[in-house]
């Protein structure tokens, strides 16, 4: 195939003129396959509270914190916003971020180690699996929180987190990036199957879309590109009521200067 750029007259491949211009073609899924994704992202009523900042870095989770002693936070950068409040409650915080050297801030209640959380252990990463069975938390009777911002790699951290250790979780607060490739197909296997594993022992109670990106419009439906996920264990939740809108009230932007994303009703009914 010929493409006649108008920047030079020459003729070159689509693929090169597609290299060049750092642009890229994909393969779309089927609608069907994007359906059913969607139809099983039921979101569940449950009561609600805001931890942490007010924009970026704060997030809702279920007022379910009695008995929870531990805070696992991978992806530290600047912001302890969260793992302070959860202080306030006399619940200690695991940090782990290679890329600063301390925390911003110091607490008696915080544990940091300068490590990325990934799939092999190493002197820069360390296992999810290997990062709690290290912790005090091992040899506690208690329930945990996750909460999880790690620019992408939470896919195979997630898909490697032992079934076992991630039902010790009462709470899993969850960033997840690159949503727009939940419309390839080899996106969609991989998120699919994150969503798979986490919803076999765990509710979806709370979706929240960061506005730092636009949506994007697929075969219909506004796909944005990252999404904070809050999930409850199952045997927590009593009472099995979907939520009827979004957003929360408690909700904010994580960018006051950009667009409000609100989610249409296909994401959580």
């Amino acid at each position: 195939v010929k493409y006649m750029t108008n920047e030079i007259n020459e003729k070159i491949t689509v693929a090169n003129y597609l290299q060049k211009n750092n642009l890229f073609l994909y393969k779309l899924i089927n609608k069907s396959s994007l359906s059913l994704f969607f139809k099983n992202l039921n979101v569940y009523k449950t009561n609600l509270v805001r931890i942490g900042g007010d924009n970026d870095g704060g997030y809702l989770i279920p007022n379910d914190l009695e008995g929870i002693k531990y805070c696992f936070s991978p992806g530290v950068a600047d912001s302890i916003a969260f793992e302070k409040d959860l202080a306030k409650k006399n619940i200690t915080s695991f940090l782990i971020d290679y890329s600063i050297e301390k925390l911003p801030e110091e607490n008696k209640l915080f544990e940091f180690k300068k490590k990325f959380l990934g799939i092999k252990n190493n002197e820069k990463f360390i296992t999810i699996n290997k990062w709690i069975k290290e912790s005090s938390f091992m040899n506690s009777n208690t329930d945990a929180i996750l909460q999880m911002d790690i620019e992408g790699n939470e896919y195979e951290v997630l898909l490697d987190f032992e079934e076992v250790l991630m039902k010790r979780f009462r709470i899993l607060v969850i960033e997840f990036h690159q949503f727009y490739d939940l419309t390839t197909p080899f996106g969609h296997k991989i998120i699919q199957a994150v969503f798979d594993k986490i919803l076999q022992n765990f509710f979806i109670v709370h979706i929240h879309p960061n506005n730092l990106f636009p949506t994007m419009n697929v075969l219909g439906y506004e796909i944005p590109n990252l999404l904070e996920f809050t999930f409850l264990r199952k045997d927590r939740l009593k009472d099995k009521a979907f939520i009827k809108s979004l957003p929360h009230d408690l909700d904010k932007k994580n960018i006051d200067t950009n667009k409000e994303i609100v989610l249409p009703d296909y994401w959580y009914k």
